[in-house]
């Protein structure tokens, strides 16, 4: 993981003001990793210029990644351009990795959205400039990919418009398109910039061509106005001279970039590498350090309190990123939130109390930590094997112990069920298992204890099984998915008045049990109620718990088809005893028979789960997904409409949702996205019903069979 000691010598240490923390996001195959690779070929990182298909990338190294050719887990690359260190937080852009993108970037003071020269803003784009935007972040945006065959400039431009309105202006024009994209036009300093594709990623800079002297006039005069708009100096420079100076110019889109008011937009082909040097010029010249930030909250001693990223002062780092590595173990990515660390300082972990050694910390270049002496505010960093300390700790100096909240993910919203294929899998599964969690927190790993079933539970099915993949590479585990059994319960409708009693007689002495009860439905949600209504001793005091035990059992064993009985009233009002064949066993015996035979007459029901379901689409897909929902016995609850997305929000049973991911990937061509929850339990329709409690039948059949 580490480099030779001789490197570090290569390595310098920068002050917030020169570091830029910029995550990459947007759309599945918009080319977020190939604009990383382009810019860390071109800061002169990586020897050679790597692409996605070679499979060798500086931010997609996992070997899920590699085969995939898609980014699962956010990675960092922290380069080295004039004077600037630029840490790239290169991010997912498959919809069921989302939550990784809420966890990574909150370590980034500005975002890029990467944008698809043809495709352009796509419903993951506007989702993660959401996320972004709700953190505050400064935003721009990056046209790639436009060497493609019908790759259209003004188009994406249209489309980037009506997500993101009049504010997203261009500080850039391509020249040329297509095949003959080779340059761009800086329409800050006027000046095009001419490159070889596959080049070195740094242009030759030419005179603005003829036929684009026009645009570029029209497109800089914009982009004067959008940035004296938000100064009331420079607005009347603007009316006075009808433009701004250069200076001028530079310091109202920086102050309009770090007010959100200005979203620039850029011109690339990252795989050509052509644009490179611009995008990285405007990054290091236009996008706010950590120091122009706001302060960062967090608690101390039981107050909200606010830092801001100084040197100066108590050391605080905050860990937003936890990789289980098989060799070198748990390495931890973080961001210095205030202070210096340096090699082989301790810290407190705030959660739990525990020290923590940093040694070898050291910045990153996807999986390889380049070692470094120290680190300063603002920067990001990682250091390897922490005893305790995962995603969304806190490590601060012992005096100081600030605590920065760590991001809140949502439930997994699908789960299936995970089965070792050998005994020899059995025992090393739960500690594959266990690693795996600790770098991917929006996973949920239990045993049902109904089903008796181990559940994992992810935010799609490729979620799932990339773990079970990971688990075979990594651990040498082999496992098995299949659906998860439904999680039925029992109930009743009606009401019954039984009778039930136990007597054995073996020679000596006997067993005695009797028990009148009267048994109702309760609300749902109440589960069991028992009430004792015996008077005058007609069951002895002692005996009365062992009759709700037998009732109890019996209720966990169902009636109709083996699942357990809830919400539902005994009352426990008379019986008889034996003075001499009475006991706990009989009494149990008794309650047992007593349920059976109440159930008979109670009205028996199935039940099912109902779940939450909150999908996200393009709204052309609404009237689809809605007709979907009703063949699914879905009941719509509510709609809202977010720029282009369609949010739609039902309440659908368990059991008809067990294969939704790769239906609502076939509807909307994996443009949507779901989450879902458990809601509550309501009746299972008869017809359905019928074919629960006869499979239910045939299981227990099958087991008779097996068992003679």
């Amino acid at each position: 993981m580490t480099l030779d000691e001789r490197e570090r010598s290569k390595l310098k240490v920068y002050d917030g003001i020169d570091i830029r923390n910029i995550a990459l996001i947007g759309h599945l195959n918009s080319g977020k990793t190939s604009v990383v690779a382009a810019a860390s070929f071109t800061c002169g990182a990586t020897s050679r210029f790597t692409k996605v298909d070679d499979g060798n990338t500086p931010t997609d190294f996992d070997e899920e990644e590699i085969a995939r050719k898609i980014t699962i887990a956010s990675a960092v690359a922290s380069l080295e351009w004039k004077k600037n260190k630029l840490n790239f937080i290169d991010t997912p852009g498959f919809n069921i990795f989302t939550n990784d993108v809420k966890q990574a970037i909150v370590a980034a003071d500005s975002a890029v959205a990467v944008v698809d020269g043809v495709a352009g803003v796509e419903v993951q784009t506007e989702r993660t400039w959401s996320l972004a935007a709700d953190l505050g972040l400064p935003r721009a945006i990056l046209i790639n990919k436009l060497d493609r065959e019908r790759a259209d400039f003004e188009r994406v431009m249209t489309s980037i418009e009506e997500a993101f309105g009049r504010t997203a202006v261009p500080v850039q024009i391509p020249i040329g398109a297509e095949r003959e994209f080779k340059g761009v036009v800086d329409l800050i300093t006027m000046k095009a910039y001419l490159y070889t594709p596959g080049g070195d990623g740094k242009g030759k800079e030419s005179a603005i061509p003829a036929n684009l002297a026009d645009a570029a006039q029209q497109a800089h005069e914009k982009l004067v106005e959008l940035a004296a708009e938000g100064d009331d100096a420079l607005m009347e420079e603007f009316f006075d001279q009808g433009s701004l100076s250069p200076e001028h110019l530079r310091d109202g889109l920086a102050k309009g970039v770090l007010e959100g008011r200005i979203f620039p937009v850029m011109c690339a082909s990252a795989t050509a590498n052509i644009g490179t040097d611009c995008f990285l010029d405007f990054v290091a010249q236009y996008l706010p350090s950590p120091v122009s930030r706001p302060a960062a909250k967090g608690r101390l001693n039981g107050q909200d309190v606010e830092r801001k990223v100084a040197n100066e002062g108590p050391v605080s780092i905050f860990v937003y990123k936890t990789m289980a590595d098989p060799f070198a173990g748990r390495v931890s990515y973080f961001r210095v939130m205030s202070g210096v660390i340096k090699n082989d300082g301790h810290l407190t972990n705030v959660r739990s109390g525990g020290d923590e050694r940093l040694s070898h910390i050291g910045s990153l270049l996807g999986k390889t930590i380049q070692p470094v002496t120290e680190l300063r505010a603002g920067d990001l960093g990682a250091v390897a094997k922490l005893k305790d300390t995962l995603t969304g700790d806190t490590l601060a100096d012992k005096g100081s112990q600030i605590a920065f909240a760590a991001v809140v993910l949502p439930e997994p919203s699908i789960a299936f069920a995970i089965q070792a294929k050998t005994r020899n899998d059995e025992d090393k599964m739960g500690n594959g298992i266990s690693r795996i969690l600790e770098e991917d927190q929006s996973l949920r790993f239990y045993r049902d204890p109904q089903t008796k079933e181990f559940l994992l539970g992810g935010t799609g099915q490729q979620h799932v099984e990339i773990v079970c993949s990971k688990l075979k590479k990594r651990y040498h585990v082999d496992v098995e998915l299949h659906a998860p059994k439904i999680p039925y319960r029992e109930t009743i409708r009606g009401s019954a008045d039984v009778h039930g009693r136990h007597k054995k007689q073996t020679g000596g002495h006997g067993q005695f049990g009797d028990c009148k009860i009267k048994m109702g439905p309760l609300p749902r949600g109440e589960k069991f109620e028992f009430v004792n209504d015996i008077f005058g001793g007609s069951i002895p005091r002692q005996f009365v718990p062992a009759v709700e035990k037998g009732i109890l059992e019996a209720a966990e064993r169902g009636y109709l088809a083996g699942f357990p009985v809830v919400d539902f009233r005994v009352i426990l009002y008379d019986g008889s005893y034996h003075d001499v064949d009475s006991n706990e066993l009989s009494f149990k015996m008794a309650g047992r028979k007593a349920f059976k035979l109440a159930m008979e007459q109670a009205k028996p029901a199935l039940l099912e789960p109902i779940m939450n379901v909150e999908v996200q689409a393009p709204v052309d897909y609404a009237g689809d997904l809605m007709g979907d929902f009703n063949g699914r016995r879905g009941r719509v609850s509510g709609m809202d409409t977010k720029g282009s997305t369609q949010i739609i929000r039902a309440q659908v049973p368990m059991a008809e949702m067990l294969t939704y991911q790769n239906d609502l990937t076939s509807m909307t061509q994996g443009r949507g996205s779901f989450q879902m929850e458990f809601s509550h339990y309501d009746y299972l329709p008869a017809q359905q019903a019928e074919k629960v409690i006869a499979a239910a039948k045939a299981a227990r059949a099958g087991v008779e069979e097996e068992e003679e």
